[in-house]
C-alpha cells in the first residue's frame, strides 16, 4: 500500500481546512467513504479536499459538520478557503488552477484564446482587458500576475504532461502588435520544446470538427478521477461524472485526429512568427 499524503497545513487556508477535516473525520473514527454518505460526492472529491487540493461547497461543509458534530466550523470557514483559493483568477476558474499542479496530464483545447499556460505577460494583460474592459488597472494586473503564476509550472521537475490544440485563427489573427505577437508564438513554440509536450493546430479549413461548442481543458490526475473543465464568456464548469468525462475524452480523441500533426504544427508557429517579426504578415 502506498505511503498516505499528508498535507502541509501551513501551505495556505485550503491545505489548513483539509488538514483539519482529515484530523476530524479520523477522530470521528469514520472513513472517507463513511463520511461521504449521503453527501451525493464521492470518495475521491473529499479525498483532494483533505490534501488542500478541491474547494469544499457549502452542502458539503453543512453535511460536514452534521455528519462529525463540528457545530458549524466548516460552514464558516467555506468562505475562507473559497477567497483563499481565488488568487487573482475568476472565481469559477479557482478550483481549475489549484488542481492543475496536482494534474499527471492536462489536454488544452483552445478555439478562441491561446491557453493561459502558454500565454505571454503581454498578450494575457491583452486578454483581459479585452474581456474585461471595465476591471480596475490594480485588477487587472493581480488577473495577469495569477496567470503568469500558473505558468511557474513549467519550471518544476515534475509536471504533467501537456496537449495543447489550437485553433489556426489563433495563429493567424493577432490581438498584439506585429513584433509582440511574434514573440507570443516563439513563446510557444519555446515552452512546447523545452517542455516536452505536445501542440498541434486544427487548420482553419475544417469547418466541421468534434468541437464547434467552444473550449475544454480533461485533466487526469495519479491518486483521483479524471475531469473536465468548460468555460463560457464569465462562467466555468467543473465536470467529473465518469460518463460526461468519458465522452469529452473520445470528442477530445477525434479532434487530435482532426489536426495537423505536432511537428507540422509547430513549423506552422514559427514560420507565423516569422512572418509577424518581418511584416509579411497577412490577416
Amino acid at each position: 500500500m502506498p505511503a498516505r499524503k499528508d498535507p502541509d497545513a501551513s501551505a495556505n487556508v485550503p491545505s489548513f481546512y483539509g488538514a483539519e477535516l482529515r484530523y476530524k473525520r479520523e477522530a470521528a473514527g469514520l472513513t472517507l467513504e463513511q463520511l461521504a454518505e449521503e453527501s451525493f460526492r464521492g470518495v475521491p472529491f473529499l479525498s483532494q479536499i483533505e490534501r488542500g487540493e478541491r474547494r469544499m461547497p457549502l452542502d458539503l461543509a453543512r453535511h460536514v459538520d452534521t455528519k462529525l458534530g463540528t457545530d458549524g466550523f466548516f460552514e464558516r470557514r467555506c468562505e475562507d478557503a473559497r477567497k483563499a483559493k481565488q488568487f487573482g483568477h475568476a472565481e469559477y476558474f479557482a478550483d481549475v488552477a489549484e488542481m492543475e499542479p496536482f494534474a499527471e496530464t492536462i489536454e488544452d483545447w483552445a478555439p478562441m484564446a491561446i491557453p493561459g499556460l502558454l500565454q505571454t505577460e503581454l498578450y494575457a494583460r491583452a486578454m483581459v482587458r479585452t474581456s474585461l474592459p471595465w476591471l480596475r488597472p490594480v485588477v487587472v494586473e493581480k488577473q495577469v500576475g495569477a496567470r503568469m503564476e500558473r505558468a511557474k509550472l513549467w519550471e518544476r521537475e515534475e509536471r504533467p504532461a501537456f496537449w495543447a490544440i489550437l485553433h489556426g485563427s489563433l495563429i493567424r489573427n493577432s490581438l498584439l502588435p506585429s513584433m509582440e505577437m511574434a514573440d507570443q508564438l516563439d513563446h510557444i513554440a519555446r515552452v512546447v520544446r523545452s517542455s516536452q509536450s505536445v501542440l498541434q493546430i486544427l487548420p482553419e479549413t475544417s469547418a466541421a470538427h468534434p468541437m464547434l461548442m467552444g473550449m475544454i481543458r480533461v485533466m487526469t490526475f495519479p491518486d483521483a478521477p479524471p475531469v473536465v473543465y468548460t468555460e463560457g464568456l464569465h462562467s466555468g464548469q467543473l465536470i467529473d461524472f465518469p460518463a460526461l468525462v468519458k465522452d469529452y475524452r473520445r470528442s477530445y480523441d477525434l479532434l487530435r485526429a482532426a489536426a495537423l500533426s505536432p511537428e507540422a504544427s509547430l513549423a506552422r508557429i514559427e514560420a507565423a512568427a516569422e512572418d509577424f517579426r518581418n511584416g509579411t504578415h497577412r490577416d
